[in-house]
């Protein structure tokens, strides 16, 4: 559903500098734990320039509105069916199914919804109005050392709103974080790093050919972006997914410890168990998943590969640890 402007905030906000920029989100979620210290917004950005098999937000991949279909809080209601003005909604057997090629995004059959079954995933925001939202919650971040993180998809793709975004936030005492796939030209980390109190920055792969299969790109410029950034004292938390069969093998944990070890600053590592969270949006979107049939892995190996990593001097955080 679009977001409507409040004109007097807008000039309000301008009034203290705030530029008109809109970016395109496609959630905002307000008191997060898990992405960054203390008490934080996340602000997730719409577009991603990978194509990670194992990603549990589906919906952020395009930079384009999609309608996302949550077939568990069906009612059955019929209601879409009846309001779609393209005949794209259709219900055989009580299963509502998407005409895509008919679909023009309206969003009427969302809006209509009583359920909320429907979704219209990705809205514009200006930077007046997201920055009217993060301030709410001020208080929480003051006093738990929280504040905001934008995340996406991958927040670099928007990067001209990102910065200016950031170079708010710090001006109005909010802390920032930018959560980073790290694929992403060395000037637009140059424009950011400069308003960005950390980075949460992802290392999905350490072999390329293997990174190149699993995400649909090399991890060359990841890893050359993250070495510059780790030369320049920034704070950086690295974050690594382990995927059974795709990279908690001894081999990659291994290169993978070599490599961060030699960086000359790293807050520590944290790890990320795989989970299936996230496997009923593909068939909400009409997307294939494609790791359907793997299994989060065994707390023992996750265990192995702490130890292993440990044995680098590498800080590693993983659950309680």
């Amino acid at each position: 559903m679009k977001r409507k402007s409040n004109p007097k905030k807008l000039c309000r906000q301008e009034e203290i500098g705030i530029r008109v920029l809109t970016g395109t989100v496609f959630d905002i979620r307000r008191f997060s734990i898990h992405d960054g210290p203390g008490i934080r917004t996340t602000v997730f950005m719409k577009g991603c320039p990978l194509e990670c098999q194992w990603c549990h937000n589906p919906e952020g991949k395009s930079r384009m509105k999609e309608l996302m279909v949550r077939l568990s809080r069906c009612i059955c209601c019929g209601v879409c069916e009846e309001t779609c003005p393209q005949g794209a909604v259709s219900r055989p057997g009580n299963v509502i199914k998407i005409d895509r090629e008919k679909c023009n995004l309206c969003g009427l059959c969302a809006e209509n919804c009583y359920a909320e079954t429907l979704e219209l995933v990705g809205y514009e925001i200006t930077e007046a109005e997201l920055i009217d939202q993060l301030q709410k919650d001020q208080v929480f971040y003051d006093q738990s050392g929280g504040g905001v993180t934008f995340s996406g998809g991958e927040p670099m793709l928007q990067v001209r709103f990102l910065t200016s975004m950031l170079e708010t936030c710090q001006r109005m005492n909010i802390p920032t974080v930018v959560d980073t796939s790290g694929y992403a030209s060395w000037s637009s980390f140059e424009a950011v790093r400069a308003y960005t109190d950390l980075f949460l920055y992802d290392l999905k792969v350490i072999d390329d050919s293997l990174h190149r299969k699993y995400t649909g790109v090399s991890n060359d410029r990841i890893l050359h972006n993250l070495v510059k950034l780790s030369r320049t004292g920034h704070k950086i938390i690295v974050r690594m997914p382990v995927i059974p069969g795709v990279n908690d093998d001894r081999k990659n944990i291994l290169e993978a410890g070599s490599f961060l070890s030699r960086l000359p600053a790293l807050e520590y590592l944290e790890l990320l168990a795989y989970h299936t969270i996230g496997t009923e949006k593909y068939k909400g979107l009409d997307q294939a998943y494609i790791l359907k049939d793997l299994n989060p892995p065994l707390e023992e190996n996750m265990l192995e590969i702490v130890q292993t990593l440990e044995d680098f001097g590498l800080q590693v955080k993983y659950g309680g640890s």
